[in-house]
């Protein structure tokens, strides 16, 4: 088990309050234009995809996964792709062995939400809980939106796929799984916070101490994109009006009270702060 205070050299690490964290590469996925700027010109599409490494139709983001050390227990915040996403990711599991950590000795992993590239590693292919001595915690609204057994009837036709996923996942970890709300403590100092909209039920996870650490999943998809123009679209939100206020009230609270956010999607180690200036934002890395 990695020890207290412990990083390996290729990975970032750091200790906040009460925690230690490591936040460990899951790989990267490649996402179209018509997904991460569904609100941008071809002038900015083509500025943007540019600037996180794309071309003209797609670019790369990042899934960055926190290993959290807190006493005995050793936490995963989401579990990354596995086999279910694209071949560029689902790497989480072998970093996690070049850390020393075996997947036996993870005692708990909290979904921010039940998407296939942050639940999508929960079973094996063999069809197993990779982590199989693990508590597992989803929040209640994601848990009744996803395994809903009419969601054909009641969801669009696009979000059936990403239902099937949610249910492979959540149904297999259900006698492990604790149903959460927002305000409730996963462990001492370890926090939910709703930030609906990219799912109905997405959370993001607050740390106690030193100025807070605010775990944000996908509330705030990208650190390129989305400081810079807040108030634009994020293509895989189930409510696109809803997402673009958590994200923003995320972004104006971390900068007013000067919160470290660690984000999922954005440039590894995606460790920073959100500096405000003139209604926008500029991510200052931690």
């Amino acid at each position: 088990m990695l020890a207290k205070g412990a990083y390996a050299a290729d990975f970032h690490g750091f200790n906040h309050g009460a925690f230690d964290v490591t936040v460990v590469s899951d790989g990267f996925l490649t996402l179209p234009a018509e997904v991460l700027l569904p609100d941008a010109s071809p002038e900015d599409r083509k500025e943007f995809l540019a600037k996180l490494g794309g071309d003209a139709n797609s670019a790369p983001v990042q899934a960055n996964i926190p290993l959290i050390r807190h006493g005995n227990d050793l936490i995963l915040i989401d579990n990354g792709s596995g086999s279910k996403f694209q071949a560029s990711a689902g790497k989480l599991a072998q970093n996690l062995r070049t850390l020393g950590v075996k997947p036996g000795e993870i005692t708990k992993v909290v979904f921010t939400h039940a998407h296939p590239d942050h639940s999508g590693a929960t079973m094996t292919e063999d069809g197993r809980l990779l982590y199989p001595n693990a508590e597992y915690f989803v929040s209640e609204t994601e848990w009744n939106f996803w395994t809903d057994k009419k969601y054909e009837a009641h969801m669009p036709s696009v979000l059936h796929d990403f239902a099937r996923g949610a249910q492979r996942d959540l149904f297999a970890a259900k006698e492990r799984l604790t149903l959460v709300k927002a305000g409730q403590e996963v462990v001492p100092g370890m926090n939910v916070v709703a930030t609906p909209g990219h799912t109905p039920g997405h959370v993001s996870i607050e740390l106690a101490g030193d100025g807070n650490l605010l775990i944000t999943g996908d509330a705030c998809t990208n650190d390129v994109i989305f400081f810079e123009h807040p108030a634009w679209h994020f293509g895989f939100d189930t409510d696109p009006e809803v997402a673009l206020k958590s994200r923003q009230a995320l972004l104006d609270r971390a900068a007013a009270e000067k919160i470290k956010m660690l984000g999922y999607h954005w440039t590894y180690p995606g460790v920073g702060y959100a500096e405000r200036k003139d209604g926008v934002y500029r991510f200052q890395k931690a």
